[in-house]
């Protein structure tokens, strides 16, 4: 064991040691998470345009015929060793349910709640410090917040926006013969597993890091474009479980073509090699009663379609005339890896998986 030179210095532990799920994998499973807000919704005014009556991304309130506001809050335990990347990848995460919305970020709190006996000032400070970067790649400032001294890690933010009323992205609104397009390639689950094992490879580490720290940016674009009419982003319950919510909200079946799905490098060979997260399973458990797969699909290929992504990217629904403008919107803003993935049909919320 390396000892420190200086007897009153921390020995700090591994960060994703004091997390007993990482990033968005440590969400309340979808089944239970339902039960617990089956009849919590309260009062309604009608200033508020999204509530959560369809799980979206984000919680909307009209404030004039101009402007609503977007709020919302993430945060959650570390899925990186590294203090700094852990800050970065939290922010980013809670910043794009702003742009999952079609609405542009003004503001942000921060969320911090650190085992202060655990972990060394400098540490916690660098996870702020992260968090502050993606805050100013993003245009805002980290206004204020509240910290906490907690047993586990704890860091996000809570993010608020603003967006034209009448161009509010819900993930309720998409329509019959509708084309889904996915952001950013999935797999981030299987990654943070591989990691905590200590098997992932730097390759696949700085895949990793890459593709959580990516800001949907071009959500606030989307809300200009009449023939986008859905939006939510791929984060804890995976791929089939936040499709199934676009479905259930527009009361039709979603269509995955599993074999146009994009993944980050070498992800299915891990998840072959049994790098896959607790939180996959969960997610089964708690919608997979909705999901028609095809025959033979087989274990992995479950694992991967409700694999958590940490930070995902957008899934858009949109008319078939829009796609080429949404394709392009994405790869002028970096997102090489966007795919048609899929469809609407008429159906009753379920989540159709084809090869």
């Amino acid at each position: 064991m390396n000892m420190p030179t200086d007897p009153l210095k921390l020995v700090e532990p591994r960060l994703t040691s004091l997390s007993h799920g990482g990033g968005c994998g440590c969400k309340i499973a979808p089944g239970v998470l339902s039960e617990i807000l089956k009849n919590s919704a309260g009062l309604l005014p009608k200033e508020l345009l999204v509530g959560i009556e369809t799980a979206d991304d984000a919680a909307v309130y009209k404030l004039n015929d101009t402007q609503a506001l977007i709020a919302t809050t993430d945060f959650f335990m570390p899925i990186v060793d590294d203090p700094f990347e852990f800050g970065r990848i939290a922010a980013t995460n809670a910043i794009s349910d702003v742009y999952a919305m079609g609405g542009t970020p003004i503001m942000a709190l921060a969320l911090v709640g650190m085992p202060i006996n655990v972990l060394s000032i400098e540490t916690i400070g660098k996870v702020i410090k992260g968090g502050q970067s993606v805050a100013t790649a993003a245009g805002i400032p980290i206004a204020g917040g509240h910290t906490i001294d907690s047993v586990e890690a704890i860091y996000g933010l809570v993010v608020l926006g603003l967006v034209h009323p009448d161009k509010v992205k819900k993930n309720a609104d998409a329509q019959v013969g509708d084309v889904l397009i996915l952001g950013k390639p999935i797999g981030v689950g299987v990654l943070s597993a591989a990691l905590k094992k200590e098997k992932l490879s730097p390759e696949g580490y700085a895949a990793m890091i890459a593709n959580t720290t990516k800001l949907n940016t071009p959500g606030a674009k989307l809300a200009d474009m009449a023939g986008v009419h859905a939006v939510t982003d791929i984060t804890g319950f995976g791929l089939a479980g936040h499709t199934l919510e676009l479905a259930r909200g527009a009361k039709m079946t979603a269509v995955i073509e599993w074999n146009k799905v994009p993944f980050i490098e070498n992800v299915q060979a891990l998840a072959a090699e049994g790098y896959i997260t607790g939180a996959s399973g969960r997610n089964w458990g708690g919608y997979g009663h909705d999901v028609d797969l095809p025959s033979g699909f087989g274990d992995v290929n479950q694992a991967l379609l409700t694999d958590p992504q940490t930070s995902g990217g957008l899934l858009v629904s949109c008319a078939p005339s829009a796609v080429d403008a949404v394709l392009d919107l994405f790869r002028r803003e970096g997102f090489e890896s966007v795919a048609v993935v899929g469809r609407m049909e008429a159906g009753a919320g379920r989540l159709a998986v084809v090869e």
